[in-house]
C-alpha cells in the first residue's frame, strides 16, 4: 500500500525558519546563482528577518519543507521592484529532490492567489539569466518580460524582470 501525503502551503512558521534558509541558500549556492562569498547569502539564509518584513510561504509534505517563497509588498523591506499596486515575490527555492512535481508552480499559484485576494493589479518578479527552469515556469503561468525594468546587482549580474497582470 502506498501513502500519498499531500502537499501543503502555508506561512512559514519559526520552527521552518532554518530549513527554510538552508533550503536557499543550497539552491542559489549551491546550483551556482550567488556566489558564496556575496553578502546576499546571508539575507538568504535569514528567514527570521523575511518573515518580520515580508510572508514567508512554505511548501511542505509530511513536514518535510520542500519549498519557500518570500511575498513583499511595494515600499517594504524585501520589495526591489514592485510598484504600487504590484504584489512582488523572491527567493523562490524547491528542493532539488521534489522538483518537477509542481511545488514551484504551487507557490508562485499562492502569490497570485494572494495578490488577488488583496487586490493587487499584477505580480512581479526578478530571475537570473541562469535560472532557466524557472523561467519557463514563469513563461507557462504567463508572466512576460518587461525589458525596460530590468536591472543589475551591484556586481552587475544582469536581472530580468517579469510581470503578470491580473
Amino acid at each position: 500500500m502506498t501513502v500519498h501525503t499531500e502537499l501543503t502551503i502555508d506561512t512559514a512558521e519559526r520552527a521552518q525558519f532554518a530549513d527554510i534558509g538552508a533550503l536557499t541558500v543550497g539552491v542559489y549556492v549551491g546550483e551556482g546563482h550567488v556566489h558564496p562569498d556575496s553578502p546576499y547569502v546571508a539575507e538568504l539564509l535569514d528567514t527570521d528577518t523575511r518573515a518580520r518584513a515580508a510572508r514567508v510561504l512554505v511548501a511542505a509534505r509530511a513536514g518535510e519543507v520542500l519549498g519557500s517563497v518570500t511575498i513583499a509588498r511595494p515600499g517594504t523591506p524585501f520589495a526591489d521592484i514592485a510598484r504600487p499596486g504590484e504584489l512582488e515575490f523572491r527567493m523562490l527555492a524547491v528542493e532539488p529532490r521534489a522538483r518537477g512535481g509542481g511545488i514551484g508552480a504551487a507557490l508562485v499559484r499562492a502569490v497570485i492567489d494572494t495578490a488577488r485576494e488583496e487586490e493587487f493589479d499584477a505580480v512581479v518578479l526578478t530571475t537570473m539569466p541562469g535560472m532557466a527552469d524557472a523561467r519557463r515556469m514563469y513563461d507557462r503561468i504567463g508572466f512576460a518580460h518587461v525589458p525596460e525594468r530590468d536591472w543589475a546587482t551591484p556586481t552587475g549580474l544582469p536581472l530580468t524582470v517579469m510581470r503578470l497582470t491580473l
